[in-house]
């Protein structure tokens, strides 16, 4: 029992959310499916937020995630989270392939495992803002998937796809991002006049001429501390450049 229960499970010293939860060990062993995202974690009957586990590349691979089980009263798994810049987001492309940071912090749950996701059912997407006024905004996508035609999704560039809008007084920064390929300062993949993942210090669907209306990977800035204006870690159409955000969360889920 006790390999199956690190087949299934994973490391003891990271299902303390679940275990918290009154559920047993014997009882978790028995769940003979691993959870494929947070929305299998509510299924099951989980109902707080937190760190859990779950399996998109199957059972041997046990994937930290932070699922968001409160918000509109729907499981939703994060795949990126930012509050205070602790973690830097300027990192390479098989870092932004892979994943990075910690599940109970701030961190990317990784392109490969955002598309394998996408790729097991229809998701939606919910953006989550706060500027440092401790303002809090979203907005909300119907349909989101990365390179969903692609035999090989990293040789597509985990192209982004969203639609479905609805504002919830963030306005809409990434409709203008959709079809573009990923970037990061090592694999620039638009053949831009300047690298921008570079220029705005971190990962993302970066688009030509401009570069950016959502850049939620960008360098983190804190006012408090900024000598000069410089582009970062922003939503145009809620905080205009020279302002920053203090706050981000993607989120996605299962319909």
């Amino acid at each position: 029992m006790a390999i199956l229960l690190l087949i299934l499970i994973g490391p003891l010293s990271l299902i303390s959310p679940i275990i918290s939860q009154s559920e047993s060990l014997d009882t978790l062993v028995l769940h003979k499916i691993p959870p494929l995202d947070c929305q299998d974690l509510w299924d099951k009957g989980f109902r707080s937020d937190g760190e859990y586990l779950i399996y998109p590349q199957g059972p041997q691979h046990p994937l930290p995630v932070y699922c968001d089980m409160t918000t509109n009263g729907m499981p939703w798994t994060v795949f990126q989270k930012r509050f205070d810049g602790s973690t830097d987001f300027n990192q390479n492309w098989q870092d932004y392939v892979m994943g990075f940071g910690n599940a109970d912090y701030e961190y990317w749950l990784g392109l490969q495992n955002i598309q394998r996701l996408t790729m097991t059912g229809r998701y939606e997407l919910r953006v989550e803002l706060e500027n440092f006024n401790g303002q809090k905004v979203y907005a909300f996508y119907s349909n989101f998937s990365l390179s969903p035609q692609a035999l090989n999704a990293e040789h597509d560039g985990y192209k982004l796809y969203v639609d479905g809008f609805t504002d919830g007084g963030a306005g809409d920064s990434l409709s203008v991002h959709v079809g573009q390929r990923f970037s990061t300062y090592d694999n620039d993949q638009i053949n831009d006049i300047q690298n921008c993942a570079e220029y705005w210090g971190g990962g993302f669907w970066y688009y030509s001429n401009g570069c950016a209306d959502a850049g939620l990977n960008a360098r983190y800035i804190n006012p408090n501390t900024l000598k000069s204006p410089q582009h970062g870690f922003s939503w145009v159409t809620w905080v205009e450049y020279p302002e920053t955000l203090r706050a981000s969360q993607m989120m996605m889920r299962r319909l």
